[in-house]
């Protein structure tokens, strides 16, 4: 278990661990339909985000990465289709994820969220490189301009 999740309930703890599939979906389903390359590309965000993320959360994020495919896969079925109904249900999970997140240590809870943040931008980006969303996150003119 992290440790930042030990003063959490067993569903907080659980529900945190499913926050990148979650966010991943609503990101990757924007159009109400998540095509077989949106899903790859998540799954590949997910493994990548375990090599790139904030030192702070690279234990978290190689715990999330053990179940991510059967999570994705497991809250795409449960949110299918998404039209607007469930795509608000998906939201107000969301907001559960943010309303937990607020509990942890406000360091790592700061930092997990902006990263949470970051990773939908980049699963709704995902035709853009990865080499160029995640280690040059940042514009280098002549590379990323």
């Amino acid at each position: 278990m992290i440790e930042q999740f030990e003063k959490l309930t067993k569903e907080e703890a659980a529900l945190l661990m499913k926050a990148p599939a979650l966010v991943s979906l609503l990101a990757a389903s924007i159009s109400n339909k998540i095509s077989i390359k949106d899903k790859a590309d998540a799954i590949k965000l997910a493994h990548v985000k375990t090599f790139t993320a904030d030192p702070m959360l690279i234990k978290y994020y190689e715990e999330v990465e053990l179940n991510f495919i059967a999570t994705f896969e497991e809250i795409e079925k449960q949110y299918e289709p998404f039209d607007d109904t469930k795509r608000a249900s998906l939201k107000n999970e969301i907001q559960t994820v943010n309303r937990v997140i607020s509990k942890l240590d406000r360091k790592f809870g700061l930092t997990l969220q902006l990263s949470l943040t970051r990773y939908a931008g980049h699963v709704r980006k995902a035709e853009r490189s990865v080499l160029e969303d995640f280690i040059f996150p940042f514009i280098l003119p002549g590379l990323t301009d």
